[in-house]
């Protein structure tokens, strides 16, 4: 039988043990990752940021958001997420040739490093491959947006003898030349003659570029061009298309332009008639809540990302059903 003095030793003993736990507890390190992106402003990036925080609230870590915009704030953001403890960091870069310089400052300050949405590459130009990358499959969306096209000219009983389309390329870009290659080869799969298809390329990436190559291309079509295709590596490429198309006195009726990327298409999209039909919606929300999750476990577990993952996820949105299909990832306002 224990003695008064030996009940209270071993209170006092069981009370100090459970302090010390709790102290534990208070002291275990919160688990932080970071997450870069170029242009925070734009809501592409904003609902990655918010489906990240959503992964940090469902598996238990914190996300550290700095907007990157330029490659001396890159670096110096690099630098932040070390000096509060962060492991390991996704980012969107403003320049993917500051790959080697990002992978530089990670291994310096000893942090895990993911790229989301654009590749990082390296001196020559070419992938940095060993570092784990997250970003849409070009070829297989733009399969799928030549698909749309296609199908959207076979509703309208368009027939392939007076259809043609025009491609604004940009092969300078390799992730620009496997989207057009495969929207290419959906539309002739579908049907489209070959010669029936006329590539413009672009000597820059915007509305104004894309309506010059589409207006040196028009001219080259045969006198019984009815209907047009315009399709090209993002929404600005074909917006571009479909500006000359209405320059060169195309009804919007004869045209098909569908972009991707979704986000640069929604003020077209509000106007009631346009030869501008739609747009490849990736999935931001996807793409945010992966890569922290990932992120979490790497720098948590130790297990790697894979080197590419591939996401090939698109909903074609129109005019019919722009506003509900981003208002479910948070892209309406």
């Amino acid at each position: 039988m224990l003695s008064r003095h030996g009940i209270r030793s071993l209170c006092c003993a069981a009370l100090t043990a459970a302090m010390f736990a709790g102290s534990s507890a208070s002291w275990a390190e919160e688990v932080k990752i970071g997450f870069l992106v170029k242009q925070a402003e734009e809501p592409w990036f904003q609902t990655e940021w918010a489906f990240a925080e959503k992964a940090g609230k469902d598996k238990g870590f914190k996300v550290i958001k700095i907007a990157v915009p330029d490659g001396e704030k890159t670096l110096s953001a690099i630098d932040s997420l070390a000096a509060n403890g962060v492991k390991g960091f996704v980012i969107c870069p403003p320049d993917v040739a500051l790959g080697p310089a990002i992978v530089a400052k990670a291994k310096l300050n000893d942090m895990k490093v993911m790229a989301v949405d654009d590749r990082f590459v390296d001196a020559k130009g070419n992938f940095m491959e060993d570092v784990p990358y997250l970003g849409m499959a070009a070829f297989e969306v733009g399969e799928k947006q030549g698909m749309a096209m296609a199908g959207e000219a076979k509703k309208r009983g368009w027939d392939w003898k007076d259809t043609y389309a025009i491609i604004n390329t940009y092969n300078e870009l390799d992730t620009g030349k496997k989207r057009t290659d495969g929207s290419v080869k959906a539309l002739k799969a579908a049907g489209l003659p070959t010669e029936h298809i006329l590539f413009a390329a672009q000597k820059t990436l915007d509305v104004p570029g894309s309506m010059d190559a589409t207006n040196s291309t028009l001219v080259k079509l045969p006198s019984g061009a009815k209907n047009l295709i315009i399709g090209g590596m993002n929404d600005n490429t074909v917006l571009g298309g479909v500006r000359a198309t209405e320059s060169a006195g195309f009804a919007a009726a004869n045209v098909i332009g569908i972009g991707i990327n979704g986000t640069d298409a929604i003020g077209e999209l509000k106007k009631a008639n346009s030869g501008f039909f739609g747009s490849m919606l990736p999935s931001p929300h996807t793409e945010g809540y992966n890569t922290a999750s990932m992120m979490f476990e790497w720098v948590t577990t130790g297990k790697e990302p894979p080197k590419y993952t591939a996401m090939d996820d698109v909903t074609l949105i129109t005019r019919e059903n722009f506003k509900q299909e981003l208002e479910k990832i948070g892209l309406w306002n």
